[in-house]
């Protein structure tokens, strides 16, 4: 444990102290290593211990008799420990620090250069942390770094790596010691300029710029800053990914420190370029590129013909980007702000703007529809353009989509629907008489994707102003039966919005919420129960204080639907980010997993679901439980007879299967857990019957088994081999399966996809047994090479 290992740190210390001063390098290179994981792990951990390594370094950097090896495990030590140990720390240290290392950045060898150099860039942080400088002089060591660096900048003849870290730790030098550094700057910033034309350095060349830019000193850059952003400009239009990207953050610092000093033309050329990066087929290009776009535009300098530009050249981009249904993250984030950005710089008129944004909504010929996603992004577009526009805009849109929505019109009701509620969320819209009478009325459409619409309308519109809205949903779906499916997701769209921004309900608002939703914890229709679990769980995030005892308390509930709800219910509040519900929900997993074992299939379900979320979100909660869980998991895979039932359909009869659901939720569970908890699970007790069993099973429960077993092959070969030849016969039935002549085509392609999954396996075991070890998998791989369609899927899996 981390607590007990940092009792040992002195102890460690003084042993390693005593290895640093043995004659055997070796044993110094061990001790350094052993330096280097201890800082890893426990970062700060040698605050008080400083003092007496110093002489250890200093000794294994100066030393004639040290070799390459033992000088760059001290220098990667000495970066490790600067980097995660307080500034101030090292300030009484400094002299006798920095001049072995500056002396090992003038080394033949350039991997000590190069991690010397490395090192001298943690120096700097630590040398001056701050611009006051308070505590600390360190303008005795400003000039010995920069010569140091300098002589390796300048010099041509050297290794690829030793350049890279020269103009990195440059860039830091200038960044940090700018205002120190006079004639000096004349002379280093034009080769950084020179080294920014060479194709091998130019890339870290432009982030070293970046660090530049981004200083708080305000370097003067006037000597080469035109040159620099003609050069960044160019790299634009180079094929070079990384290398765009980096230019993108680079010319953003600088048109923000330094827009005063680049011309109106430059900006307008950098439009040109940037217009060309916008599209859907790189998300994070496009993200950059808007941003700038941005800052472009918020400079006031800007000219009308920038202005101009942006709307020519990016406006019609930004157009075609919005109606993709990959839109998603940081680009339509920056996408949106790139709206707002058009009228904040009263370069686009904000009516042009809104046309534009809703006629990207109608379908086209050449395209036909556009995307649901797509919808979702060109309103939440207009509502940050209604925002930015102003109140008496943001009004004046809002009653003309309520208008539409009066008239009717099915695909514009659909985009009106999304964009009150997205400006609904942002804004208060209670000034707006009957907002939501008008759109709950949309419920009685036709058209599920309205109705839908409207729910999210409803939801998003009571986040804006809960007091007001929320007791009328609450209201609502107490007295609307018909309804209460929607208003529910209402219901989950304001829960949903709270745990997303952390925001807590009045006390009793969360007692209102919560009365109704367990009210409708035994509804007859499985979609109430699974949103009224969901919201629940949502709450369980914001409230765990109060939820977990509640639900708890309804795992012995008499009703089966209850029992499941608040299981699933459970699951919905578990997520992958560190959470307060955690705590709090530790000491009661049991209560919650245990009805596992429940009398009832759909709790039984309900439990397996919290399992495989637990298993993939949070396994180490639920580590200790797995001894007792998982014999009961591995029942949940058996085919039980009394869940198997016959239906009369008069002609024939049809034979259900209310068990199969189950079985396929324990197997993807099993293999959840077989890749974080795989530790805990004792593949040979569950390999025959269990496995054995779903390889025969239903295709649903055949598809989780094969990518099972390829596991299972890869992770514990020796669990599988003893048992081998029991696996081959259900495999071998499933490649040779022919579905009946008069199949659907839904019915071939499942067929198929079963066929190729089954192969999938087939290669794993090959793989473990070479083929010698089973009899049987050795005649299955020849039948399988006898047939050409067989054979060609097979190849192309094992390839």
């Amino acid at each position: 444990p981390r607590w007990l290992l940092k009792q040992e740190v002195p102890k460690i210390v003084k042993s390693i102290n005593r290895q640093l001063r043995e004659k055997s390098l070796k044993t110094k290179v061990g001790a350094f290593s052993v330096l280097k994981e201890l800082v890893v792990v426990l970062p700060d951990c040698l605050a008080d211990h400083i003092g007496t390594l110093i002489p250890g370094i200093e000794k294994a950097l100066n030393d004639k008799s040290s070799t390459s090896n033992l000088k760059i495990e001290a220098l990667i030590f000495t970066r490790l420990v600067l980097a995660s140990h307080s500034p101030s720390v090292f300030h009484p240290y400094i002299k006798d620090l920095s001049s072995p290392v500056l002396s090992a950045v003038g080394e033949r060898y350039y991997k000590v250069t190069a991690e010397a150099l490395r090192v001298c860039g943690e120096l700097v942080r630590v040398v001056r942390p701050n611009l006051e400088g308070f505590g600390f002089d360190f303008k005795p060591y400003v000039h010995p770094i920069y010569n140091a660096i300098m002589s390796r900048l300048t010099n041509q003849d050297q290794d690829q790596e030793v350049k890279e870290c020269a103009i990195t730790c440059m860039g830091l030098v200038i960044s940090t010691f700018g205002d120190n550094l006079g004639t000096e700057l004349h002379a280093c910033l034009p080769v950084l300029v020179d080294r920014m034309g060479n194709e091998i350095t130019r890339l870290t060349t432009v982030k070293a710029f970046a660090v530049i830019a981004a200083s708080p000193l305000r370097i003067d850059l006037s000597c080469v800053l035109e040159h620099v952003i003609a050069e960044l400009t160019g790299f634009l239009r180079k094929a070079n990914r990384a290398l765009r990207q980096a230019t993108l953050g680079t010319l953003n610092s600088l048109i923000v420190a330094y827009g005063d000093k680049i011309g109106p033309s430059a900006y307008e050329v950098i439009i040109v370029e940037l217009s060309t990066l916008i599209s859907d087929s790189d998300l994070h290009m496009t993200a950059l590129a808007l941003e700038l776009c941005c800052t472009l535009m918020a400079d006031k300098r800007s000219s009308q013909n920038v202005g101009s530009a942006v709307r020519n050249r990016v406006l019609p981009q930004a157009l075609t980007l919005i109606k993709s249904s990959l839109l998603q993250g940081q680009a339509l984030l920056a996408l949106q702000n790139f709206f707002a950005g058009l009228v904040y710089s009263e370069n686009t008129s904000f009516d042009a703007l809104l046309e534009s944004l809703l006629s990207s909504a109608k379908p086209s010929p050449q395209s036909g529809g556009v995307a649901k996603q797509a919808l979702y992004s060109i309103a939440q577009c207009v509502a940050v353009l209604c925002l930015a526009a102003g109140d008496q805009k943001c009004s004046s849109t809002v009653k003309m989509l309520t208008d539409i929505l009066k008239d009717d019109g099915t695909t514009n009701s659909h985009l009106a629907l999304l964009c009150l509620g997205e400006i609904g969320r942002r804004k208060d819209l209670s000034s707006h008489a009957h907002i939501e009478t008008i759109i709950i009325e949309s419920f009685q459409s036709p058209f599920e994707e309205i109705k839908s619409a409207a729910s999210y309308a409803l939801g998003n519109i009571a986040v804006g102003n809960l007091s007001k809205y929320l007791p009328f949903i609450l209201d609502q779906i107490d007295n609307q039966q018909k309804k209460q499916y929607l208003l529910l997701h209402s219901l989950k769209e304001v829960i949903v919005r709270q745990s997303v921004d952390k925001a807590e309900f009045q006390d009793s608002s969360v007692e209102k919420i919560l009365k109704l939703l367990f009210n409708h914890c035994e509804s007859e229709e499985e979609g109430v129960r699974n949103v009224v679990a969901e919201c629940l769980g949502k709450i369980a995030l914001i409230e765990p204080v109060k939820l977990i005892p509640a639900l708890k308390l309804r795992t012995t509930s008499p009703a089966a639907f209850t029992r499941a709800t608040v299981v699933i219910a459970v699951k919905y509040s578990i997520v992958e980010r560190p959470e307060k519900i955690d705590e709090i929900i530790y000491p009661e997993i049991a209560s919650f997993l245990m009805l596992i074992k429940d009398q009832d299939r759909h709790v039984r379900r309900a439990a397996v679901l919290a399992l495989s979320t637990f298993a993939h979100n949070k396994p180490n909660l639920i580590k200790g439980l797995l001894p007792e869980l998982l014999p009961l998991l591995y029942d949940q895979t058996t085919v039980k007879k009394e869940l198997i039932r016959t239906v009369d359909l008069g002609p024939f009869k049809h034979i259900v299967d209310d068990g199969l659901e189950l079985r396929k939720a324990a197997f993807e569970c099993v293999d959840t857990l077989l890749d974080s908890c795989l530790d805990q699970v004792n593949p040979s007790s569950f390999i025959v019957p269990y496995l054995k069993s779903g390889l025969d099973d239903h295709y649903d429960v055949k598809m989780p088994c094969h990518l099972i077993l390829s596991k299972l092959a890869d992770k514990c070969p020796s669990a599988v081999l003893p048992v081998l030849d029991s696996l081959v016969d259900p495999l071998q039935k499933t490649i040779n399966f022919k579905p009946k002549q008069d199949a659907v085509k839904q019915e071939v392609d499942r067929n198929e996809d079963m066929i190729r999954s089954a192969l999938r396996a087939i290669a794993s075991l090959n793989r473990i047994s070479g083929g010698d070890s089973s009899m049987k998998l050795k005649n299955l791989m020849s039948e399988i090479s006898k047939s050409p369609t067989l054979w060609d899927k097979y190849y192309s899996i094992r390839n």
